[in-house]
């Protein structure tokens, strides 16, 4: 065997240690099959930057990349959000004959759906001349991600017409689909084929809790739950305990919380919601005792549920308390948003409204992330969200924050052309961006304009019950 031969399969091997570059570096002739091991190495660590990089150094001295090249790198794409870039990789796919590989085809439908291209990933589906089933389950899952469930169920129907194969991730994203629509019938069809089919009821069994617990079906997601005899996961647990939640269905909720031999992180989050809605602050303290036994305390979702839930239930000193305690009072960063987002439409099957596309670009434009705040409005626009102007007024403050002056004056366009201008809060974002750059004569106008319609800022409010 030789030595770069040897040094290739020990690439994988010390890719847990970090150092498998500097083990690249050692090879004397690097060949491609080398340079493939690298690539997937980074993408798998999670390292996509380093390894995009990898591939502009190495794209100066040869050209002769493959699928086995290709694929990881619009996987690195797809975890960036960047569909620019992954427009330059779907250009060496076609130009090295790469898209005949399905794998590769599909991470190209995959990449263009997380970057929010949605029409180029259908686009790149369709001009797949073969199609195996993570094909499938990869286009149905892009509709899913995106709110568009019936569409992922017209895939699931043109599925079965071609008599492809079913796997447990296709009937998951089918079920989370279903839940979306309140699909009933068809859930319910999908229910028995997971038993006929005798698929593991341990892996769906999540699924068909979620997907009963959408269509406030209850009683049948309590079924499922009771008829796991072969082991329950933290998973279960969690999807019956934020559906007895999600349908105010509160008792319920903390007695199967009371249950779990262990809590988790986002069953105590769970419970502290079901908490702060019905204004139990005994429980609620019961709970947060839990999260400091179990050390889930300093989680940053669960304190911001332990804040909610403290002050909703009138307790403000010790919400004061916790909010000063916190090292970092920015705790809901662009990221985390960005995750909770996502677990939104994949792990709950709920379709993002105009008002969390809004809140997602506003945090993202907060963390100077412009590209991912184009990135997001156009999926908002793909859903057809993009209405009342909430969507670009967040699109417009982003703008305001980063300085992005150019695209700032295009954005006050569509917010006067599109959106309803009754809304006081979008001539105040407009106010706002003219304030910051300057523009004091248009400020004035936007004021006056305001005051001859009988417009005013509405204050913020919430409720909360008093002790």
């Amino acid at each position: 065997m030789s030595q770069a031969t040897r040094l290739t399969r020990n690439l994988n091997l010390r890719a847990v240690a970090g150092d498998a570059h500097q083990l690249f570096d050692k090879i004397p002739q690097r060949d491609l099959s080398t340079l493939n091991a690298l690539l997937s190495t980074h993408v798998r660590r999670g390292d996509v930057e380093r390894a995009w990089s990898l591939f502009v150094e190495l794209h100066r001295s040869r050209s002769d990349f493959d699928a086995y090249t290709l694929t990881p790198l619009l996987k690195a794409c797809s975890a960036l959000c960047d569909h620019q870039r992954g427009r330059q990789v779907h250009c060496f796919v076609v130009k090295t004959g790469s898209e005949s590989e399905v794998v590769t085809k599909t991470a190209l439908v995959d990449m263009y759906s997380k970057c929010g291209q949605l029409g180029d990933s259908a686009m790149a589906f369709e001009e797949m001349g073969i199609k195996d089933v993570v094909a499938w389950n990869t286009m149905i899952s892009c509709y899913v991600r995106h709110g568009l469930s019936e569409r992922a169920l017209g895939v699931f129907a043109a599925m079965q017409w071609r008599r492809v194969e079913f796997s447990e991730v296709t009937l998951s994203s089918v079920l989370k689909a279903c839940g979306a629509v309140k699909g009933v019938w068809l859930g319910r069809q999908v229910h028995a084929l997971v038993v006929v089919m005798g698929r593991d009821l341990l892996v769906l069994g999540t699924n068909l809790v979620g997907f009963y617990s959408d269509c406030a079906l209850m009683g049948e997601a309590r079924k499922v739950f009771d008829c796991l005899h072969c082991g329950k996961d933290d998973a279960i647990y969690n999807a019956l305990v934020s559906g007895y939640v999600h349908n105010k269905m509160y008792e319920e909720a903390f007695y199967v919380l009371g249950g779990m031999k262990q809590p988790n992180v986002v069953s105590l989050t769970s419970g502290l919601v079901a908490c702060a809605a019905c204004s139990d602050l005994s429980k609620g303290k019961e709970i947060h005792g839990l999260a400091i036994r179990f050390g889930f305390d300093l989680d940053t979702q669960l304190r911001n549920a332990l804040l909610n839930m403290y002050a909703k239930c009138g307790s403000t000193s010790t919400a004061r308390s916790l909010f000063d305690e916190m090292p970092q009072k920015n705790v809901v960063s662009g990221l985390e948003g960005q995750e909770c987002f996502v677990a939104m439409k994949e792990k709950h099957g709920l379709d993002p409204s105009e008002e969390h596309y809004a809140c997602l670009i506003d945090l993202l434009g907060r963390a100077g992330r412009m590209e991912q705040v184009w990135n997001v409005f156009d999926s908002a626009s793909e859903a057809g969200v993009v209405q009342n102007g909430g969507v670009l007024a967040a699109l417009l403050n982003a703008c305001r924050v980063n300085m992005d002056i150019q695209s700032g004056e295009r954005v006050v366009g569509k917010l006067l052309f599109k959106s309803k201008m009754e809304n006081p809060g979008n001539w105040v974002a407009i106010s706002n961006f003219y304030a910051s750059i300057g523009r004091w004569d248009q400020v004035k106008d936007l004021r006056s304009l305001m005051y001859e319609k009988g417009l005013q800022k509405v204050a913020g409010s919430s409720w909360l019950t008093l002790e």
